[in-house]
């Protein structure tokens, strides 16, 4: 079985086990803080995935990091995790629990990518429309890339819209480039 189905398993159980002891709120920050922890340090996402650390010392690191921070349920899947040798799907499970967490709340996870930040009353406007369009509440991430020279890439769940000039431009290279276009001339 893969990763990520495997953490995709996890996080339904540990879903299923935050709303039966009503600490589902507790454990999506657990999990996010979790997410975050590993997105900020490549070193700690390279510890649980190495062979040669053992389990019983990832444990006690993940303890170390977390204890004190975190839900019972939260440390009680990282013991079980351990002691299955599974700690590699720790990052995929987190990220799985999250986007099960926004199934859940009807959530829409949607990433705009443009060439220089959003204003406060662009991000609303995004906001409101794809609420307003999908009636779910809108988790919004934002990415800044400049090499989209303008305009935008919105991603809702998995569907994208390009609306970009650097693909923009880059179909118009195509359309120039095409051999049947250029026989016309």
């Amino acid at each position: 079985m893969t990763d990520s189905r495997v953490a995709s398993r996890y996080a339904k159980s540990l879903i299923e086990l935050a709303i039966e002891r009503n600490a589902l709120e507790d454990i999506y920050q657990d999990m996010q803080l979790f997410a975050e922890t590993c997105r900020s340090s490549r070193d700690f996402q390279l510890m649980l995935k190495n062979p040669i650390v053992g389990h019983d010392k990832k444990k006690a690191i993940l303890y170390q990091i977390f204890e004190g921070k975190v839900n019972q349920a939260t440390l009680a899947i990282f013991d079980i995790i351990t002691r299955k040798n599974r700690e590699a799907i720790l990052p995929s499970l987190a990220n799985e629990f999250i986007h099960q967490y926004h199934h859940y709340k009807n959530i829409e996870e949607v990433t705009v990518t443009s060439s220089v930040p959003l204003t406060p009353d662009l991000r609303q406007k995004i906001i409101g429309s794809i609420n307003e369009r999908t009636g779910h509440q809108v988790d919004l991430t934002e990415k800044v890339d400049p090499d989209l020279i303008g305009g935008f890439v919105l991603q809702i769940g998995d569907r994208m819209m390009d609306n970009s000039v650097k693909s923009k431009l880059k179909a118009l290279q195509y359309e120039f480039t095409d051999e049947s276009y250029t026989k016309g001339f």
